[in-house]
């Protein structure tokens, strides 16, 4: 005989029934349990299928996604995370990352490190060995050595070339001289890379887990931190209902404290797409800022958010078009984000 249906089933029902499944987005079909589905920024395409692996292996989706963002940590060649990431204004490369994990509830945090190219794993053992959240600077560095870490320099000769010509090129009243200038003193425009990996995971179970990992904003005041390390901005889990992260300027994911406001957004049942853009559009609301603001009224920046339901169902959305990476039925690939204005505007 049917159970009756209560209103507890009723809505959970209904929740589900709201999920969508507009073209940048995955939704498991026929009914079936879906496999393990994982959800990054694009420099996290190489790691979609490595993280697919090792949660069908048995490695929780936390463990699964650190995992997956350590080769881009490792990269010389990208310069925001890890290794080779752009420094700060005194050219000095640090660090930041978080780790949430669904089936606990715990969450493990390092801001602002130094001279350890993985600051996922340390995250990860911050969560693991210690009753704290977030370690900070020195003392995640010493945590770090207590716990076998390697020191290294971790500014390439790549980061450093840019970030000497970033000093030599960002203002025309300092005492910087750019060898290029032919004596007019006329300074351009240097690109200021936000960067960042995140992976948000889901195992075959349903379990979640996510990781964001950065060098943060490129030529930073020292000390500055984004949203990389902050649980809730970008990065969260709530196994009840999805993970979601966010890349791009830290200082909107944090004001919005936009990952756990996606969360919340797929909890009240949209698909992770959809929750995806209402963040995205509180963050537009939230923006009033003149210098943050293009003619259009617009924000002047970008910022995009990834998730994974409960379900099992992927999305992303930016502030402006872009890409992302996904892990679903069909194996590894790119997709086109849902975009909440046109770059045009």
């Amino acid at each position: 005989m049917p159970r009756p249906v209560t209103r507890r089933s009723f809505l959970k029902i209904s929740a589900a029934g709201a999920a969508t499944t507009a073209s940048c987005a995955y939704a498991p079909r026929g009914g079936r349990k879906p496999g393990p589905v994982a959800v990054s920024s694009r420099n996290g395409l190489n790691s979609m299928e490595l993280v697919g692996e090792k949660m069908a292996a048995g490695l929780p989706p936390v463990d699964a996604a650190v995992l997956g963002v350590e080769p881009v940590e490792n990269d010389p060649n990208d310069t925001s995370v890890g290794y080779g990431g752009l420094p700060n204004e005194d050219g000095v490369v640090t660090l930041d990352s978080c780790v949430m994990d669904g089936p606990s509830g715990l969450a493990g945090a390092v801001a602002h490190l130094e001279n350890v190219k993985n600051p996922a794993q340390v995250a990860l053992k911050v969560m693991r060995r210690t009753d704290h959240v977030l370690l900070v600077g020195a003392g995640a560095l010493e945590f770090a050595r207590a716990h076998g870490f390697r020191e290294e320099n971790l500014l390439t000769e790549r980061a450093r070339k840019r970030w000497l010509r970033w000093k030599e090129q960002h203002s025309g009243k300092d005492d910087w001289i750019d060898p290029t200038d032919n004596g007019d003193y006329g300074k351009e425009w240097i690109e200021r890379p936000t960067g960042t990996i995140h992976i948000g995971a889901r195992n075959a179970a349903g379990d979640l887990g996510g990781c964001t990992t950065t060098s943060g904003l490129a030529f930073k005041i020292p000390g500055r931190v984004g949203d990389s390390p902050l649980i809730g901005c970008g990065n969260y889990c709530d196994n009840d209902h999805g993970v979601a992260g966010a890349t791009g300027r830290g200082e909107a994911a944090i004001i919005a404290n936009g990952a756990a406001r996606t969360v919340r957004y797929m909890a009240e049942g949209m698909s992770p797409t959809d929750a995806c853009l209402a963040t995205l559009r509180d963050v537009a609301r939230m923006t009033r800022t003149a210098r943050l603001l293009r003619a259009s009224g617009q924000p002047d920046f970008q910022l995009k958010f990834y998730a994974i339901n409960k379900a099992g169902d992927v999305g992303a959305g930016s502030m402006y078009p872009s890409k992302y990476a996904r892990l679903v039925a069909n194996g590894a690939e790119l997709a086109d984000t849902a975009a909440l204005f046109e770059e045009r505007n």
